[in-house]
């Protein structure tokens, strides 16, 4: 009885219009603020609060925090795959939902840039899925380890990555710009150096913009597999 009355409990949050848009905001795997969550569903910031409230007490959407700053995400692959059931039972009928524009409005900021010592943007986080889809890298919101193949790959194109003095191994920094996750920590510091040392990218003057180079675009989309189609060959 306890299992019926959870999923009538869930089935309950599912079925008001305004939850119902977070949670599908959030379905490509990016992590939204409450005031971006309430613009989405069409809510005051307090009622918006109320829901964000109900939906991590359920377990279906987990809190992010990055500085000053609260982000909301899926919870789980479950949940994900809870929502495109439903989507397949209604035939297709979960509401569209616009998703407020993130980060900055600059492209090149947008594709590439530096986020302290590491690379974020479309290409920082396309890093990070190639690693992660080559099964040479486990990240979750807590932590990244590399793989025994992630561990060849890595050695194999010269990156080198030690943890110490206070600084994690690999650690997930959510993207400003994608609101998903990019790789910070020494393996993020490492992989920026060594793409910087093979001439594969290059810093922007007077910008935190990176500019992927046209050996560069070749030869990521040879090792990680990524298509580079918006880069910006310098």
């Amino acid at each position: 009885m306890v299992t019926v009355a959870r999923a009538a409990a869930t089935a309950a949050l599912l079925g008001d219009p305004s939850r119902l848009a977070m949670l599908t905001a959030t379905l490509d795997g990016r992590a939204l603020t409450a005031g971006e969550l309430a613009r989405v569903a069409g809510v005051t910031p307090q009622t918006a609060s109320g829901h964000l409230a109900q939906l991590t007490g359920a377990g279906l959407l987990r809190v992010l925090q990055q500085g000053r700053h609260r982000y909301y995400r899926l919870a789980s692959a479950e949940v994900a795959q809870l929502l495109e059931s439903l989507m397949q039972a209604t035939a297709g009928t979960l509401p569209e939902v616009r998703v407020p524009p993130t980060g900055p409005k600059d492209a090149e900021l947008r594709f590439a840039r530096t986020c302290y010592d590491h690379l974020a943007g479309r290409l920082g986080v396309g890093l990070a899925d190639a690693l992660v889809e080559r099964g040479c890298l486990e990240l979750s919101p807590d932590g990244g380890a590399l793989t025994p193949a992630g561990e060849a790959f890595l050695d194999e194109l010269g990156v080198e990555a030690r943890a110490g003095g206070g600084t994690p191994f690999c650690r997930p920094c959510l993207d400003w710009s994608e609101r998903r996750f990019h790789l910070a920590g020494a393996l993020g510091r490492g992989l920026q150096r060594r793409l910087l040392e093979l001439g594969w990218i290059r810093k922007a003057e007077g910008s935190r913009a990176i500019l992927v180079t046209r050996p560069g675009e070749l030869a990521l989309r040879r090792r990680f597999g990524l298509r580079l189609d918006e880069a910006r060959a310098a």
